[in-house]
C-alpha cells in the first residue's frame, strides 16, 4: 500500500524510515504547510513533494496517510483524509481530547476507512513476552501496576517551537507528550483503569502552560493499585529508561524500555530462562529520555505493518483508535484530578 506523510518534521522522518523498511508499504509522498520543508523532506527521502494537503488527498495512488503534525493539530488533516477515503495512522496522542477522537472515529466508521494510532512501545520482543505473561495469568492476582517516565527536556526544547508546552497544541506536558506511550503500555498490560487521584506542577521550566512533573495514584478495574509518574525535569547523564512494573501474588516483571530489570515468577515456565538470557541486559539508558531524536524507528515499522495487515484482513488493528483513546482518557482524568486538588476521578 502506498503511504503519504503529513508533516515534514522529525516525526515525519521516523515515519519515512519506518515505511522504507516495512513490508507491505511504500512511501508515495509528503505534504507540509511549509513548502521549503516539503521540498527538503522529499529530496532527503527520494519521494514526491505535494504542493498541498489537498493535492496529496486527491491522488488516488495514496491509500494511507500518516500524520505527524503537533498533537492538537491532528483533527483537521485527519478529517480531511478520512473524508477523502484514505486510511489514517496518527502519531501519539491520537488527539488531545476524547471528544476530538470520538469525532474522528465516527467519521472513519461512516466512510469505511481504518483510523489507527502509533502505539510503538507495544512493538518490541520484550513487550511481546510481557503481554503473554499477563494474558496467561502468570501474575496470579495482580496487585501492583505502575509506570515511570523520568525524562528531561531543557528550556531550549520548549522554546524551539511556539506550540510546545501549550494546552491547545501539546494537549498537556510530561504526561500527554512524553509519557503517553508508557501509559498506553501500562493499560495494555494491566487492563482498564477505574479511578485516579493526581497532582501536577511546573517546577523547572518557564513560559509553558503545562506540567513538567505529574504523579497519579491509579486504581484498576481488577483491583490492582499503582502509580504513574511523568517528568521532563529529571536530568541524568544517559537518561532514565521508561519503566512499566507489574507485580502480583505469583510474579513480578519490571520492564525498562526494551530490557527487563526483573522477570520473576513463583511458577517457572520453559521460556523463562531464554527470556532472561535475551532481555535482561543490565543497565538501560533511556530511549529518547534526553534526546527525542534518539528513538528507534523499527517499532514504528512493526506498527505500520500491523495496520496494513489489518486493512488487508478487514479487521480492526491492535493499535486502533479505540485502543489509542484509552490513554488520552486516562491522562484527561489525571489532569482533571490535579485541577481539583487531587479529587478522585472515576473513569467512565
Amino acid at each position: 500500500m502506498k503511504f503519504g506523510i503529513i508533516g515534514a518534521g522529525m516525526i515525519g522522518g521516523f515515519h519515512a524510515k519506518a515505511i522504507e523498511a516495512m513490508t507491505g508499504g511504500e512511501l508515495g509522498g509528503v505534504a507540509d504547510r511549509v513548502p521549503e520543508r516539503t521540498a527538503a523532506f522529499a529530496k532527503q527521502y527520494n519521494t514526491h513533494g505535494y504542493d498541498s494537503l489537498e493535492a496529496m488527498l486527491a491522488d488516488p495512488a495514496i491509500e494511507i496517510v500518516t500524520i505527524g503534525t503537533p498533537s492538537g493539530a491532528h483533527l483537521d488533516p485527519a478529517m480531511a483524509a478520512i473524508e477523502a477515503g484514505k486510511h489514517v495512522i496518527i502519531e501519539k496522542p491520537l488527539e488531545v481530547t476524547t471528544e476530538r477522537i470520538d469525532q474522528m472515529m465516527a467519521a472513519a466508521q461512516a466512510n469505511g476507512v481504518t483510523l489507527a494510532a502509533v502505539l510503538n512501545r507495544r512493538f518490541h520482543p520484550g513487550m511481546d513476552a510481557f503481554k503473554k505473561a499477563a494474558d496467561d495469568g502468570r501474575f496470579g492476582q495482580l496487585t501492583s501496576a505502575s509506570a515511570y517516565v523520568k525524562w528531561y527536556r531543557d528550556q531550549a526544547y520548549y522554546d524551539s517551537a511556539g506550540w510546545r508546552g501549550t494546552w491547545a497544541l501539546d494537549g498537556g506536558g510530561a504526561l500527554m507528550n512524553q509519557s503517553i506511550h508508557t501509559i498506553d503500555a501500562l493499560i495494555y498490560l494491566a487492563g482498564p483503569v477505574k479511578s485516579v487521584q493526581a497532582n501536577t506542577a511546573c517546577l523547572a521550566h518557564t513560559d509553558i502552560e503545562v506540567e513538567d512533573i505529574a504523579v497519579a495514584i491509579i486504581e484498576f478495574e481488577n483491583g490492582a493499585r499503582g502509580v504513574i509518574e511523568g517528568s521532563t525535569c529529571t536530568w541524568s547523564k544517559d537518561g532514565h529508561p521508561a519503566r512499566v512494573q507489574l507485580a502480583g501474588t505469583e510474579g513480578s516483571v519490571f520492564l525498562a524500555d526494551e530490557s527487563f530489570e526483573i522477570w520473576d515468577f513463583m511458577h517457572e515456565s520453559a521460556e523463562d530462562a531464554s527470556i532472561r538470557a535475551q532481555f535482561m541486559q543490565g543497565a538501560s539508558t533511556g530511549l529518547g529520555a534526553n534526546d527525542p531524536s534518539a528513538i528507534n524507528f523499527y517499532q514504528h515499522q512493526r506498527n505500520f505493518e500491523e495496520v496494513v495487515t489489518a486493512i488487508q484482513e478487514n479487521r480492526e488493528p491492535s493499535t486502533s483508535a479505540r485502543e489509542a483513546r484509552k490513554s488520552v482518557e486516562l491522562i484527561q482524568a489525571i489532569y482533571e484530578s490535579a485541577k481539583n486538588k487531587g479529587a478522585r476521578i472515576i473513569l467512565k
